[in-house]
């Protein structure tokens, strides 16, 4: 059999094992059609006790690290639990069936209706905390998921979707609301399913992003990351460095959030650095740098025995000193940003690019610079006394985040002392081919209905339309 002719039976193959799937999520959506709002936040509430209770946090964070080799188990179960938990908060606190929204001076009524069955395609980086996440938000709009997990996680992405369905189970409602690909997973497995779906919400590579858009269904794609963030002259420099430390370690560097390069001023750069090495930071030689980067990228791509991996690990990879196994970060100081810059790229590991700039308008051209390079659209951070910095950032760079003082992994994708949704899926707007400039929320799995009744007759004369126009360039 011929190349092409496998290829055609596999298509066909996956096509009747998605159908069924499909067929078997509209089918428990008929049963979930009727649920009231109590019953419907039952039901995502049982979701988020699937993986929000200890010994299933431990046992899918412990799952995932084996499965994909990547982060370590004690941030696994706090992103587990702290993600879930801020998703559930922000869920109970909004209404998803009937009417949602009455104004009457409009004379509009909003009614929320499902979008039908969600593709959830979900990364080996998180793959238990965003199936739940999306099949959180999914079952809060009355729709049923299909998880399309990444091959890499599979294991852990199946266990936690069968976590998912017996606690649907348990509160006497249909389990097939939530499913997943049968393993092993194929390209052709996810396609069948995005093309089947009534939605798509994709987060993983950029590939499947961009085959999401292509599918010809509604769908959610997410940026990539490669987050810079700014050290500005006035910033609490140890608070700061504490800040970075705890940020870029969380979980072996594997978050899309996790601070890539730091940018610092140059008239506080030695006292930054000083205070990130205080914050558990190892400050490279230029000698070491070479090294980094020969094995930190082999044939162009980033080394699976360093990305993700724990400092220790690392440190031993790189040939680094021994007091290097008890950092907990590297720190790479460097000028160029591009392709012929590989330090300028998101690394997905433990190390960190430090530029140094000559005043702010130099620091916010390099962190523009870099976002063009990779990351446009995802986010940025400044530490910073001065808000008219940070009112600078948000009103000149094309990102849809712009943190001020905080840990950027925790703080960029929800957090409990800012305003942002919880989500582990960061749209990056337009800049990025995106369709969303938001993180992924509860808003994206309802249809709306509007119900228009008339009001008084609200139409201005030409005058106050067109006055100022006319009095200025005439009619």
């Amino acid at each position: 059999m011929g190349a092409t002719a496998m290829a055609r039976d596999g298509a066909n193959e996956a096509g009747l094992a998605v159908a069924e799937l499909i067929r078997r999520a509209r089918a428990a959506m008929d049963d979930f059609a009727d649920a009231d709002q109590a019953r419907v936040d039952e039901a995502v509430t049982a979701l988020a006790w699937s993986i929000y209770e200890p010994g299933r946090a431990r046992e899918l964070a412990e799952l995932a690290v084996k499965d994909t080799g990547m982060g370590n188990v004690r941030d696994k179960i706090t992103k587990n639990q702290r993600k879930t938990f801020g998703t559930l908060r922000d869920l109970m606190r909004v209404k998803t069936v009937g009417i949602i929204e009455e104004d009457q001076a409009r004379g509009l009524v909003k009614y929320a209706k499902p979008v039908g069955v969600v593709a959830a395609i979900c990364p080996s980086t998180n793959p238990a905390a965003t199936p739940v996440n999306k099949a959180m938000m999914s079952l809060k709009g009355r729709n049923a998921v299909v998880i399309a997990p990444s091959p890499a996680g599979a294991e852990a992405t199946l266990a936690t979707v069968n976590h998912m369905r017996a606690e649907l189970e348990r509160i006497g409602l249909p389990p097939d609301l939530v499913q997943c690909l049968p393993l092993p997973v194929s390209k052709e497995l996810t396609q069948a399913l995005m093309e089947a779906a009534d939605l798509i919400a994709c987060t993983g590579s950029q590939d499947n992003v961009r085959r999401a858009y292509r599918s010809g269904t509604p769908a959610i794609g997410v940026g990539a990351g490669n987050v810079p963030v700014i050290v500005d002259a006035s910033a609490d420099l140890d608070e700061a460095a504490r800040k970075i430390c705890a940020s870029k370690t969380f979980d072996n560097g594997t978050s899309c959030s996790s601070e890539n390069s730091v940018v610092i001023l140059d008239a506080i750069y030695e006292p930054a650095l000083v205070a990130l090495q205080r914050a558990g930071g190892w400050r490279a030689s230029a000698a070491e740098k070479q090294r980094i980067e020969s094995l930190l990228w082999i044939g162009g791509k980033l080394n699976r025995k360093v990305i993700a991996r724990d400092a220790d690990a690392v440190a031993r990879v790189f040939g680094l000193p021994e007091a290097a196994e008890q950092c907990r970060f590297f720190m790479v100081e460097d000028e160029g940003i591009g392709p012929a810059y590989p330090f300028s790229s998101e690394k997905l590991s433990l190390v960190m690019t430090v530029y140094r700039a000559r005043d702010f308008d130099h620091a916010a051209d390099l962190v523009r610079r870099i976002l063009d390079h990779q990351g446009r659209g995802h986010s940025c951070g400044i530490h910073t006394k001065d808000m008219n910095h940070a009112r600078r950032l948000a009103e000149t760079l094309d990102v849809v985040r712009v943190l001020v003082n905080q840990a950027h992994t925790f703080g960029n994708g929800g957090s409990f002392d800012n305003g942002l949704n919880f989500t582990l899926s960061m749209g990056c707007g337009t800049w990025a081919k995106n369709s969303i400039s938001e993180n992924l929320n509860w808003r994206h799995f309802i249809n709306v209905t509007h119900l228009s009744t008339t009001i008084p007759e609200d139409k201005p004369s030409e005058e106050d339309l067109f006055g100022a126009y006319w009095s200025r360039y005439g009619r």
